[in-house]
């Protein structure tokens, strides 16, 4: 009984760990824009940004075209690797996390992706951590609400 009980009162515990640090998984994709490390949350409720996306061109707050090649991209990922390297995107500091809502908000930019423009931001990935929605997910969620709604372009992130 004594087993149980131990047992009973450890596993809780154990669960809401995981739950505060939000480490389901190993590494999550993120990015580093101007000194802060952007990243995809594991449960929406710790994000400080959410973004969504749509099938339908007009729903759009944010249009994000699949680039065909490097060249022609405004964010190029790259990598050829099977998991992320340890630490590549601590600077330190907490990271600011955004999180993909099935369920967009009006306040909340609503991603298109398409392979055709007329296009917001332009990205080209071809990665084994990282998925287009997840490159496109971090770029909108990484600025700044005044350029997000200026459509400026993001002019320097690292992986």
């Amino acid at each position: 009984m004594l087993r149980f009980n131990l047992l009973a009162s450890v596993v809780p515990l154990a669960v809401a760990a995981v739950f505060a640090r939000g480490e389901f998984s190993g590494s999550r994709p993120c990015i580093e824009v101007a000194g802060t490390t952007v990243q995809i949350a594991t449960l929406s409720w710790q994000a400080q940004r959410h973004v969504s996306f749509t099938s339908d061109p007009s729903r759009a707050t944010v249009r994000v075209q699949i680039s065909a090649s490097p060249e022609a991209a405004d964010f190029t990922v790259i990598d050829d690797i099977d998991s992320a390297e340890a630490g590549a995107c601590n600077t330190g500091t907490a990271a600011e996390l955004v999180a993909i809502s099935s369920r967009p908000q009006a306040s909340e930019p609503v991603i298109y992706l398409s392979t055709d423009g007329p296009a917001d931001f332009r990205i080209f990935v071809q990665s084994k951590s990282f998925s287009v929605r997840d490159a496109a997910a971090l770029i909108v969620g990484a600025q700044d609400p005044v350029i997000r709604t200026s459509h400026h372009r993001l002019e320097a992130a690292s992986l």
